[in-house]
C-alpha cells in the first residue's frame, strides 16, 4: 500500500483508501460481514448472512465509488456520495421498522471501521502512515454513523407517531347499536389529536351507517375540563351538521358539577347520565310514531 496521503491532502487519503479496497475489497467484505454476523449486538433479521452480505457488498461499493469521484476522505457529503447516502439511510429505516436497536443500527458502520483497520495492518504500513490512515478511516465511518443515527431516530419517530395514530384510532371506535343509531364510548383523556380524531371517525360512520342519532359517551373520560368540553361542542355542531342528532352520556355527578363550576353551557345539548339511558332516547327519535313518521329532531 501507498503512503497514506503521501502528499498530504484530502485527495491523496482519499485515493490511499480506494486502491486498499481494490486490493484487498473480498477481504474488507469477508472480515466486516463476520463482524455483523457474530456481534451480540446484532438479533433477529438482521443476523442472516445473506441479507447482510448484500448490503454490505453495496454499502463497500458506494463508499469506494464515492471515495474515487470526490477526492474527499473526511466526510461522506457532495452528490458523489449520494449513492452510500441512500444505502446507510436506507439500512436505518429498515432497521428502525423492525424495532433494531440504535446500537444495532451504528454497530454494523463500526464493524466496517474494523474491518478497514484490519486491511491496513495487513499492509505492513509503519506507525505513522497506520495511524493516519486508520484515523481519516475512522472519521470517515463516524460520519456515516451520525448520518444512520440521526435516519434512524427520524424513522423511529414515524414508527412512533404511526402506532399513536392506529392507537387512537383503536380506542376510538364507532359502533352500531342500532338501525340509525352509533355510538363513539370515549375513554381516557380527550386531547386536541384525538378529538380531531373522534370527530372524523364519527361523521364518517355517519354515512356509511346512514345515521339519525350519534351518541358520545365520556363515562370513561377521567376529568372533563374547558378545553374537552370544547371539543365534546365541535363534534355536537359537526355531527349536527351533517343532519343527525347527538347525545351526550355519561355525564355523572362530579362532571356535573365540574362543568357548571367552569360556566360551560350545554343547555341546547342533549344528555343523559348512562349509555343505556342515551339508547333509550335515541331509539325513541329513530322509532316511526303512529303517524309513520319518526321523532328524530323534536
Amino acid at each position: 500500500m501507498t503512503a497514506h496521503g503521501a502528499d498530504g491532502s484530502d485527495t491523496g487519503r482519499a485515493r490511499s483508501l480506494v486502491d486498499l479496497i481494490d486490493r484487498r475489497g473480498s477481504e474488507i467484505l469477508t472480515s466486516w460481514v463476520q463482524l455483523q454476523v457474530t456481534s451480540d449486538h446484532v438479533h433477529g433479521a438482521s443476523r442472516d448472512q445473506v441479507t447482510i452480505t448484500e448490503r454490505s457488498e453495496a454499502v463497500l461499493g458506494a463508499l469506494r465509488e464515492g471515495l474515487a469521484t470526490s477526492g474527499r476522505a473526511h466526510d461522506p457529503v457532495g452528490p458523489e456520495f449520494e449513492p452510500l447516502r441512500a444505502l446507510i439511510a436506507d439500512n436505518a429505516r429498515r432497521g428502525a421498522r423492525q424495532g433494531a436497536a440504535p446500537e444495532e443500527i451504528a454497530h454494523g458502520l463500526f464493524a466496517l471501521r474494523d474491518a478497514l483497520f484490519g486491511a491496513m495492518q495487513a499492509e505492513d504500513l509503519e506507525s505513522g502512515a497506520l495511524n493516519d490512515a486508520a484515523v481519516t478511516s475512522a472519521q470517515l465511518i463516524d460520519a456515516l454513523a451520525l448520518l444512520s443515527f440521526d435516519v434512524y431516530v427520524r424513522g423511529r419517530e414515524e414508527v412512533i407517531l404511526r402506532q399513536n395514530q392506529q392507537l387512537m384510532e383503536l380506542s376510538t371506535p364507532v359502533v352500531r347499536l342500532w338501525d340509525g343509531i352509533v355510538a363513539v364510548p370515549l375513554v381516557g383523556t380527550l386531547d386536541s389529536a384525538r378529538a380531531q380524531v373522534v370527530m372524523e371517525t364519527l361523521l364518517q360512520s355517519i354515512v356509511d351507517e346512514h345515521a339519525q342519532v350519534a351518541i358520545l359517551d365520556i363515562t370513561g373520560v377521567p376529568t372533563v375540563d374547558t378545553l374537552v368540553a370544547q371539543h365534546l361542542l365541535k363534534t355536537v355542531t359537526a355531527t349536527r351538521l351533517m343532519g343527525a342528532d347527538c347525545i351526550i352520556s355519561g355525564i355523572r355527578p362530579q362532571t356535573a358539577q365540574t362543568i357548571v363550576q367552569l360556566g360551560i353551557d350545554l343547555a341546547e345539548i342533549v344528555t343523559r347520565a348512562t349509555l343505556a339511558d342515551a339508547l333509550v332516547t335515541a331509539i325513541a327519535r329513530v322509532t316511526p310514531g303512529p303517524d309513520g313518521d319518526v321523532t328524530a329532531g323534536r
